[in-house]
């Protein structure tokens, strides 16, 4: 039996998002797996995918301090009389001697993208839980290069990379339906936007430019309500009624969403992973992406990726996609194929592999 502190403290920092996906989906088979002794460290959280995972109650530790998730996320846990594997959620380590830490690291956005405090208190954090780990995941190979970039003295053996996987919801429907009950353009067409729109290396902008300019709706996933600035661009870029935005809605009905649509657009330059990328292939839907970070190791042979994204490039491959279904198709095809390769259940598998190395190496 091996003895696993799962930290859920991610789920204290977000209501939503791909780390909080992940850790779902990791923590949901441990709970179900014979051979792990899971405990759960947590505070009090209103976390959407907490929500369906259902912990017996003496499984779970809570913090007696008072200070909120923002405080305690940057202190790391102290436990008596308790020994195993400690798995941070997002890069805490415990501070006793009889845990073996585990950090998992999905991307370096803070590193590249961010400046002052926030990049430096959350970049300390995490070199802290890099050095005081005995096992480092990384979500791709694209990660694994960036952290040896930035901590170039982390020992290679020390780091596994564990690709991400895809929910069992996305796979195409046989008898489609277009979903008027969600969206209502006066053609069928559609591209879909999924995710964060205010960071600008996600390049949303040029999405939305690139519908205007070839005349299609654009359907936007998550990412929080829209602001009155975004509003106003949509507004005067796509023009009323020609978009539609959703939030919190289940993998199943995001699943419909993706096989209707023409394609995914996502141009960011910056992805530890790229989730959505995956759930649209498994879907059937072609993704139109930028060439960059990890995208090309994820997506796959398409030929849909874009080396330097721009409103005429990412037109352009829209309009190919409208006017030759062969071509469409084919990306559809090769899209299907490459996303066989990710699942959660392997994910977990090459999770809990390290688990058990580590456990059978120190206990």
């Amino acid at each position: 039996m091996i003895n696993i502190t799962f930290d859920n403290i991610i789920f204290s920092l977000q209501n939503a998002g791909g780390i909080s996906v992940f850790w779902h989906e990791i923590i949901k088979r441990a709970l179900n797996d014979p051979e792990i002794e899971p405990i759960f460290f947590e505070l009090p959280n209103k976390n959407i995918f907490r929500q369906l995972v259902e912990i017996p109650q003496n499984n779970i530790i809570s913090p007696s301090s008072t200070f909120p998730a923002s405080v305690l996320r940057y202190f790391n846990p102290k436990f008596k009389n308790k020994s195993g594997i400690f798995h941070s959620s997002y890069y805490r380590t415990a501070t006793s001697s009889k845990f073996l830490n585990i950090t998992t690291i999905h991307d370096f956005t803070y590193e590249y993208y961010r400046k002052g405090l926030a990049k430096f208190v959350h970049s300390w954090q995490k070199k802290k839980a890099v050095k005081n780990s005995e096992s480092i995941i990384c979500v791709s190979e694209n990660t694994k290069k960036d952290l040896l970039k930035f901590y170039p003295k982390t020992k290679k053996q020390k780091i596994h990379v564990v690709y991400n996987g895809v929910n069992e919801a996305y796979q195409i429907i046989k008898n489609k339906k277009y979903p008027k009950d969600l969206i209502r353009f006066d053609r069928d067409e559609y591209a879909i936007y999924v995710g964060d729109r205010t960071s600008r290396y996600k390049n949303f902008h040029l999405a939305a430019n690139a519908c205007k300019k070839t005349g299609i709706p654009l359907v936007m996933v998550g990412g929080g309500p829209l602001s009155k600035t975004e509003l106003s661009f949509l507004d005067n870029s796509l023009g009323i009624n020609r978009y539609k935005h959703l939030s919190g809605i289940e993998n199943e009905v995001l699943n419909v969403l993706y096989n209707n649509a023409l394609c995914l657009l996502y141009p960011s330059l910056y992805e530890g992973f790229g989730i959505p990328v995956i759930e649209a292939q498994k879907a059937g839907c072609p993704v139109i992406a930028a060439n960059r970070s990890s995208i090309p190791e994820v997506a796959g042979p398409i030929s849909t990726l874009i080396n330097n994204p721009t409103v005429d490039n990412i037109s352009e491959m829209i309009q190919q996609l409208k006017r030759n279904s062969k071509f469409a198709t084919n990306q559809i095809q090769i899209g299907l194929k490459n996303a066989d390769r990710f699942s959660w259940d392997k994910c977990y598998r090459e999770t809990k592999q390290i688990y058990k190395k580590l456990y059978e190496n120190y206990f």
